[in-house]
């Protein structure tokens, strides 16, 4: 099989839109002055099924919900920080409270999740959207780890009313999954077995988590790789059964650690199913930070490198 090239998720994932729009006349795309080659034939081809509300996210957010009230079903399109954080009141009144009145089909898609856009400093990136929209009651989030998830999601965007969140890396990552979809309905896959530990990523530190346990390999460290692509509506119990055969759990993400992320979250379930075990939360250092650098570099620096993160690993197995 030949290997497949690395894409960027939004190109994956406006190619489909793109793709339906011809024939699913409820397709409606709306953006915030945000572009992308495949966006240009989106535009030009379906003029009448497409808005550009310039950066105005809070009206993104006003118009997707109004024509999404009409009927349709909308892509609402801006950078990860500023389609979540600048315009969340909105998201929280004309989307999640008001979809528990009347049905909606609006799919927000963020790009540049964590140190995406990582010279552009803290405006830009985004370590807080995990937490923030995993808040909103009846929104769906979703954060994919290659472009292939990315591109398939939009099935599960389109195909079912609700409100949902893609979290969108603005790199291309490396391909986890060739031609054939994820469980969707699972909303995770155990990327690799392993016995000693159960590390569970998502987007990016997927391929962080997969370093580390190849690392660690050398030295006899069996760890099992999770990527936990749907955040809010994955298989609770199929994933508690992946983390109970296992005698420790690790969690990697993109966000500010011990604040409501993915940490949070498994930890959650662990109470929730009656499972007890050791775990470990890498996730970034809750800070700000101004410096400028290559995203290996700032990672290390904020504590989710793969070289800071292998340390951190090693030490807990060791203490447990």
């Amino acid at each position: 099989m030949t290997e497949l090239k690395p894409r960027a998720m939004r190109d994956a994932l406006l190619e489909r839109v793109w793709q339906n729009m011809a024939d699913d006349e409820r397709l409606f795309f709306v953006a915030a002055d945000f572009g992308a080659p495949t966006l240009d034939r989106i535009r030009g081809d379906f003029p009448k099924r497409f808005i550009n509300v310039g950066i105005a996210e809070q009206n993104l957010i006003n118009v997707s919900a109004g024509l999404a009230l009409e009927g349709f079903k909308v892509f609402a399109y801006a950078i990860a920080p500023f389609i979540t954080m600048r315009c969340y009141e909105q998201c929280r009144t004309n989307l999640a409270l008001l979809s528990t009145v009347r049905p909606m089909n609006v799919t927000l898609v963020g790009v540049g999740a964590g140190y995406s856009y990582v010279v552009s400093g803290p405006t830009h990136q985004c370590y807080e959207d995990i937490t923030l929209m995993r808040t909103l009651p009846g929104f769906s989030v979703l954060s994919p780890a290659d472009h292939i998830t990315a591109g398939h999601l939009f099935d599960r965007c389109a195909g079912r009313p609700g409100l949902k969140y893609l979290r969108f890396d603005a790199q291309n990552l490396p391909v986890l999954y060739g031609e054939a979809a994820p469980d969707l309905d699972k909303g995770f896959t155990l990327l690799q077995d392993g016995t000693d530990a159960t590390v569970v990523a998502t987007g990016y530190m997927v391929h962080t988590a997969l370093k580390v346990a190849e690392s660690v390999a050398k030295d006899g460290i069996k760890l099992a790789v999770v990527d936990l692509f749907d955040l809010s509506g994955f298989d609770a119990d199929a994933l508690a059964g992946a983390l109970a055969a296992r005698p420790r759990l690790i969690s990697m993400e993109e966000g500010f650690s011990g604040r409501g992320g993915v940490d949070s979250l498994l930890r959650d379930l662990l109470s929730r199913k009656g499972l007890e075990r050791p775990t470990l939360g890498i996730g970034v250092e809750p800070a700000y930070r101004f410096e400028l650098g290559d995203r290996a570099t700032l990672h290390e620096q904020v504590g989710i490198g793969p070289l800071v993160a292998e340390t951190r690993v090693r030490a807990f197995l060791k203490r447990q």
